[in-house]
């Protein structure tokens, strides 16, 4: 019988990300069998699940929406978090935001419950797109635009940043196109070179676009914008994926 570790098939079943899976069972929320599972267990199904006391429910209905998550809410799934996106939202189903946006950033998130799609998303080797509008607290200088468009060491993270694309936008505002998601990576990616961020606005993630949508509010994706994402996550088979 086939088996897979049980954080992947907890994001699978639409119950959390990978990530709040190895949370839950780090802090021996969930159980197998009545017995607390350990990281890295594999499971096949079959067995009796159960989280925080309650048992899993395998979501049915596929979620995926957009949303414009205001500054001040928090991306996690974890409900004691104060300013969850999750409470904020009151989605009538369990769905969890794919990836983070600073609490303090505002801009286009998407929520699912479809945890192999937001895998697939946040996976930094497939070189997906994220658009962002940002403004910092003094004039721009053309050495600055070029210094962020190339790689930058980022001594906190040890790590270098990927090239990205940047775009003027005023004298104090830029447009950046990145290809990977480094914990607040503009902000540091700024004050590497002496600036702050003053706003921040996550504009696009792939072809889905932040639009017209209101600030606290979330859209469910078009056909159109479903089919294509689809197309660039799963290749053909995103044609058919349901």
């Amino acid at each position: 019988m086939e088996t897979q570790r049980i954080n992947k098939y907890l994001s699978a079943a639409g119950y959390c990300s990978r990530r709040e899976a190895d949370r839950l069972i780090a802090e021996g929320s969930v159980k197998v069998n009545g017995e607390t599972a350990v990281c890295g267990m594999k499971v096949s199904g079959d067995e009796a699940i159960t989280i925080c006391g309650k048992p899993l429910q395998v979501q049915q209905k596929k979620v995926l929406i957009a949303f414009h998550k205001p500054r001040g809410i928090v991306c996690t799934s974890f409900r004691g978090e104060k300013n969850n996106v999750i409470d904020y939202i009151g989605y009538p189903q369990r769905i969890y935001p794919v990836g983070r946006l600073d609490k303090d950033s505002e801009g286009l998130l998407l929520l699912t419950n479809q945890g192999d799609l937001a895998n697939r998303i946040l996976k930094a080797a497939n070189y997906h797109e994220k658009e962002y509008q940002v403004q910092v607290n003094r004039p721009l200088t053309a050495g600055f635009l070029e210094a962020m468009s190339k790689g930058i060491k980022l001594e906190e993270l040890d790590t270098i940043t990927r090239p990205c694309t940047v775009r003027q936008t005023g004298k104090d505002r830029f447009d950046i196109i990145l290809t990977q998601g480094l914990n607040r990576q503009i902000r540091r990616m700024c004050e590497t070179f002496g600036y702050r961020v003053v706003q921040l606005k996550r504009v696009r993630i792939m072809n889905i676009r932040l639009g017209h949508l209101a600030p606290g509010t979330y859209r469910n994706l078009t056909p159109q914008e479903t089919e294509v994402l689809y197309q660039q996550i799963y290749g053909e088979k995103g044609m058919s994926y349901e």
